[in-house]
């Protein structure tokens, strides 16, 4: 963790021993009594946290606040369900890197029970998303959405933004080589680990989507996200 994140509600009680953020205090950054330690609060002002006192079962903190970080870049990631264990890495690596939001949708060739898991039933990926936040050093976490039909996803989307599909038989054109968007906001839609359907494909170029690939490589979705928002910053001036 290179930053502690908190919610408001929690500033103001005793931080349990067993919380994994009392252990990584005590265990990983070795912080005793009076010692300070970067914390933040969600989607709120970053700053500094001190270890007031330790006590057997846990741990009296106090906080001083600073600025809040920059907002994320305004880009949208519009994903075909994957798999649980991609999802995880997908909704770390795509906070790390600071996306607006990230949608999760349904689609034709993806599997439906993927929807049912316990990472989204349990609300374990809101964990992933603080995972992302911290190693970032950031407060900001995106916007997540699950289990909606491809098409209403679309249909709730922003205007005015550029709106870019990842396809590896279809895209005429590298990512690299799409409009700038440096000035504007995006949406990136990147289908599942089997694909687009054609019913999918005439929906998202009726949508205003451009086709576009990162290449000749077949990858894994977990690595065509990181590939495609570092070409997406790259092109907003901003890696």
């Amino acid at each position: 963790m290179n930053l502690i994140l908190f919610t408001l509600g929690e500033t103001g009680q005793p931080l349990l021993r067993p919380d994994p953020r009392a252990v990584h205090l005590l265990e990983v950054l070795q912080r005793g009594t009076g010692d300070t330690f970067d914390a933040g609060l969600r989607n709120g002002p970053r700053g500094k946290g001190t270890i007031v006192a330790i006590n057997a079962d846990s741990l009296e903190l106090a906080f001083a606040w600073g600025d809040s970080p920059p907002p994320p870049d305004p880009i949208t990631l519009l994903i075909g369900l994957p798999r649980p264990q991609t999802a995880r890495k997908i909704l770390r690596e795509a906070t790390a890197l600071g996306v607006e939001a990230l949608h999760f949708v349904l689609t034709e060739k993806g599997d439906t029970a993927y929807a049912r898991s316990t990472l989204w039933s349990t609300g374990e990926w809101e964990r992933h998303l603080v995972t992302g936040a911290e190693q970032a050093f950031c407060t900001r976490l995106p916007v997540v959405t699950h289990g909606q039909a491809l098409a209403a996803s679309i249909s709730v989307l922003p205007a005015a933004t550029v709106r870019l599909a990842l396809d590896n038989y279809e895209a005429p054109a590298a990512l690299s080589q799409s409009l700038n968007i440096r000035h504007s906001a995006a949406v990136l839609a990147l289908g599942p680990e089997r694909g687009w359907s054609a019913a999918e494909r005439t929906l998202l170029r009726e949508s205003g989507f451009a086709f576009v690939h990162l290449g000749s490589r077949v990858l894994r979705v977990e690595t065509a996200v990181v590939a495609a928002l570092a070409v997406l910053k790259a092109q907003r001036g901003v890696m």
